[in-house]
């Protein structure tokens, strides 16, 4: 698959995706900065962690500055990554059928969820621990409890052991398509990459284009198997580098 050269949008998870393989990231980061310079390619880092947690990794890993930053899973977007002010027409969107107040109080009802660090916790994101064998028989049980009380109100198990409550229009895909109508840049011209399972909304909103590393965990690559598309390539190689085979792939490098 190609496409004329010009501007896009390229949207990654970070930890396993991006990062991984310091090599590849070198080159990968060379000739995104390039491609940024020459036609104003957008770079966007939607990651799981919150704001802390992505400093920490940027100045472990070098990471190239971003032109957005959306974190916790979706729910904040930020366009200067040192800035502590989130997009407000973003929280907007995901207020309606949130209340964090409840949702806490619902999720202490079970014993086996375990919250995750103080800062894991965040305005439109609660996240705690489960292992696989008690998440099937516990998650139902949940998310009967939020729909009880007319909250609107998703669950993202992913890794075997995180689990993020978040609102109904809180993920990572619809997060991107907010980010492409803000800057005028159409699906087509959309690249996502992750590896795990709150990964699947970037590659399940629409038509953009995605890229599944090599090193996938098991939900994803389920979910991929089970809606194969021509906008989605499971690459061969790992991280950074599957990254790069994706690009090339899809003709966007």
């Amino acid at each position: 698959m190609t496409k004329e050269k010009g501007q896009f949008l390229f949207i990654t998870d970070l930890d396993h995706t991006f990062v991984g393989d310091s090599e590849a990231l070198t080159l990968l980061q060379a000739l995104l900065g390039e491609h940024r310079r020459a036609y104003g390619t957008k770079i966007v880092y939607a990651t799981g962690r919150s704001p802390q947690l992505y400093q920490q990794l940027k100045v472990e890993q070098s990471l190239m500055n971003p032109d957005a930053l959306v974190t916790s899973v979706g729910t904040e977007i930020y366009y200067q990554d040192s800035s502590d002010i989130p997009d407000s027409d973003w929280s907007a969107i995901l207020a309606p059928g949130w209340n964090r107040e409840i949702v806490a109080a619902t999720a202490a009802e079970f014993s086996e969820l375990v919250p995750q660090p103080e800062s894991e916790q965040r305005p439109f994101k609660l996240s705690y621990y489960i292992s696989p064998d008690l998440a099937a028989h516990i998650l139902p049980q949940v998310e009967s409890r939020l729909h009880q009380q007319g909250l609107r109100v998703k669950l993202v198990y992913s890794g075997s052991q995180d689990l993020d409550f978040l609102p109904q229009n809180g993920n990572k895909g619809l997060a991107m398509q907010f980010l492409g109508k803000r800057w005028g840049i159409p699906p087509e011209s959309i690249v996502a990459c992750g590896d795990s399972g709150n990964d699947i909304a970037l590659f399940a909103v629409g038509s953009e284009r995605g890229i599944i590393v090599g090193n996938a965990k098991s939900e994803l690559r389920q979910w991929y198997v089970e809606n194969r598309k021509p906008e989605i390539y499971l690459a061969k190689a790992n991280y950074a580098r599957g990254i790069l085979e994706g690009l090339k792939y899809f003709g966007f490098l």
